[in-house]
């Protein structure tokens, strides 16, 4: 398949200050590099490009220039900086032993906010360095009085606020691990990820916020707390003002109060550098989620790298990034900390009805100098005709952007009514990494509709149908040597097979991504779209198996198929196919009937754009749903480029569903 190359602007769109470039902390770091590290090819320290060549030439050099000039504080020395290069399997700074937790909590002034709490109705609260260390100590000494112990599981069911940035940083020092679920889940979800880690203490919440709507998850959170035999307590967190019942809960249940305002001393324990510290879900495609653990050292390196370095966030700055807790962007927001800035907590809509500029309100009022969000939130924005400008945005200097691509057309409206000084860093990379393998830096240039540049360290490369590097080319986004945060495996899998399938089957020794790219001549990376099936809407990505088991379990629909589909417009058209049960007609009655059952029982975010009925699902001889073919279908690849009739059950499929791709973009292009 060869993906739409759109005309690139021959001039950047957007080009960095260059005082503000040279007083940057990327710069101060190139300076450092070149001096102690042996970049002696860094001639200026505020070339982006000549400071890329060396992070990916030199690995173990930029890697030990991060180690050194972040002032990594190790309990034991490490042996040497990559001990295995090759992937899977790469082994970096073996006999090093630290904690992400310490570095997390090590850099906060005691009396300056750590954590700023925000929510929809535009209050909120403020937690210095000084109390977020306390609250940490006592819920760690809550969850080890509870029996947890090093390598055990900790889950959440949490929105995104302080308790579960608490609770992680808990788990963590104690050795233990993370994982965590946004409440928006249905609790069967949330169970198909949290049994198969069998965790010893559930964190969950009463209630969270969305669009002026308090949802109570008291319910729902007895019925996942059922659903997991292994725990030995729940701790209850009250969040929306809704009483917790006296009883129904399974074993021991502890007040957040309680939890969180005993006088202990903090007491971290030393982990190896690749101890793991979460464990992050795929979105479940093909099946249950996959469990993707990551290590402490990786994700502390990484996350200072891509903060510090290229968002540039340091003391005294906030970031406001709109995320849910089970996106991979909540993790990097938890790291801020690593940094000494301030992060931002948010619980809600990021566009209520009653206050659809409410995110950049706050912004205004809590002097942010990062904001972050998604395509699908500026493009509403500029459909909802709100101005941004009308706030005090002077403090920000980046707007993060990711979840899909983002369209040129989006960087025009930014810098006319966001502001003209404020740099559009489009970023583009994965949970699997929990990180981003291209995007922006204080000291790169925009292209509208491009990402600036690979990240450092990350051995970016486009490869064509036949394996080999292309530049100015569509190609599958490849990384040709290893990342500190690639996982360290998938959760129960013992013999790595299912983690070598995953990422290396089409090219071995080589990371497979999934994306569609374009490496420019120019330095920059257009992202296309992915290449599979999953459901990323807003940022928020969702396997469409969670979509299909909700829908197929009605008694009037006998299967189905959820696709989507990224646009040329930077649109996003998430189409759910049905057949229905004989003698059933799809009808308004019954399309209202699928939308309540997947708002309630996968995800309110993902409820489908259009319902249409089809006359069966194509499947491979084996009975596979044809997911991503359908997918090129509609975007308008040509069938023969797509799949062979002779490997779908029904090949007469193949043309109802082409057709109705072109009849959606014939409809897409009248309504422009």
């Amino acid at each position: 398949m060869t993906a739409p190359h759109p005309t690139p602007y021959p001039e950047p769109f957007f080009t960095p200050d260059p005082n503000s470039a040279a007083d940057s902390r990327i710069t101060d770091f190139a300076r450092w590099a070149a001096r102690h590290q042996g970049a002696e090819a860094i001639q200026d320290p505020t070339d982006y490009q000549a400071l890329y060549r060396w992070s990916v030439t030199d690995l173990e050099g930029f890697w030990a220039a991060v180690w050194e000039y972040f002032g990594i504080d190790a309990t034991t020395p490490y042996e040497r900086v990559l001990a295995e290069d090759t992937m899977p399997g790469a082994r970096w700074f073996p006999g090093a032993t630290l904690n992400y937790a310490h570095h997390a909590l090590g850099n906060l002034h005691p009396d300056a906010p750590a954590i700023t709490a925000l929510d929809e109705t535009g209050t909120g609260y403020e937690i210095t360095g000084r109390e977020l260390r306390a609250r940490v100590a006592s819920v760690a000494a809550t969850l080890r009085d509870l029996g947890v112990e090093r390598g055990d599981r900790v889950v959440g069911y949490l929105p995104n606020t302080p308790h579960a940035i608490i609770a992680f940083l808990a788990t963590a020092s104690l050795g233990a691990v993370w994982s965590v679920c946004g409440q928006d889940y249905a609790p069967q979800a949330a169970a198909d990820r949290f049994t198969q880690l069998e965790p010893t203490v559930l964190v969950t919440a009463n209630g969270y916020l969305f669009n002026g709507t308090t949802h109570d998850r008291r319910a729902a959170s007895l019925h996942l707390a059922r659903t997991l035999p292994t725990l030995k307590a729940t701790v209850l967190v009250e969040h929306v003002g809704l009483a917790w019942p006296e009883d129904g809960h399974p074993g021991l249940t502890v007040p957040w109060e309680d939890a969180a305002t005993c006088t202990e001393y903090l007491t971290i324990a030393p982990v190896p550098f690749d101890h793991p510290l979460w464990i992050v879900f795929s979105s479940g495609t093909t099946g249950l989620p996959k469990g993707i653990v990551h290590g402490h050292g990786g994700v502390l390196l990484e996350h200072l790298k891509i903060l510090a370095l290229h968002s540039d966030l340091g003391v005294g700055d906030r970031l406001l990034w709109y995320t849910t807790t089970h996106w991979m962007m909540w993790n990097l927001v938890v790291s801020t900390l690593l940094t000494g800035a301030t992060t931002c907590t948010y619980d809600g809509s990021p566009a209520p009805v009653e206050r659809p500029d409410l995110l950049w309100e706050l912004a205004a009022r809590h002097k942010v100098t990062v904001f972050g969000t998604s395509p699908q939130y500026l493009l509403a924005m500029a459909k909802l005709g709100v101005e941004p400008s009308a706030h005090d945005l002077s403090a920000v200097r980046a707007i993060g952007c990711t979840g899909s691509a983002l369209p040129a057309s989006a960087y025009p409206w930014v810098r006319d009514h966001v502001g003209a000084r404020i740099q559009l860093a489009s970023t583009s990379g994965g949970t699997d990494v929990v990180s981003g393998f291209a995007g922006s830096a204080p000291t790169t240039p925009v292209w509208a509709g491009e990402l600036s540049a690979p990240s450092l360290g990350v051995a970016l490369t486009a490869y064509d149908g036949s394996g080999q590097p292309v530049v100015d080319q569509v190609g599958e986004l490849v990384v040709t040597r290893p990342m500190p945060s690639m996982p360290l495996s998938f959760w129960n899998d013992p013999d790595g097979s299912r983690y070598r399938d995953a990422y290396f089957s089409a090219y071995p020794g080589v990371w497979r991504h999934g994306d569609w790219i374009t490496l420019t001549s120019h330095g920059s990376v257009i992202v296309h779209g992915r290449s599979d099936a999953t459901l990323n809407r807003n940022g928020v990505r969702l396997g469409s198996a969670d979509i299909h088991d909700i829908v197929e379990h009605l008694p009037e629909i006998t299967e189905a198929l959820v696709i989507g589909a990224e646009e040329p417009d930077g649109g996003y058209w998430m189409p759910l196919f049905v057949v229905p049960a004989p003698g059933v007609s799809l009808d308004d009655a019954l399309r209202e009937k699928i939308r309540e059952a997947i708002r309630t029982g996968a995800s309110p975010r993902h409820v489908p754009d259009e319902i249409l009925a089809v006359p069966a699902i194509p499947h491979t001889r084996t009975g596979k749903k044809l997911e991503v073919p359908v997918k090129r279908l509609l975007q308008g690849a040509p069938a023969e480029q797509v799949l062979n009739p002779a490997a779908v059950d029904s090949p007469e499929l193949i043309d109802i569903f082409a057709r109705l791709g072109a009849e959606r973009r014939k409809r897409s292009t009248h309504l422009s």
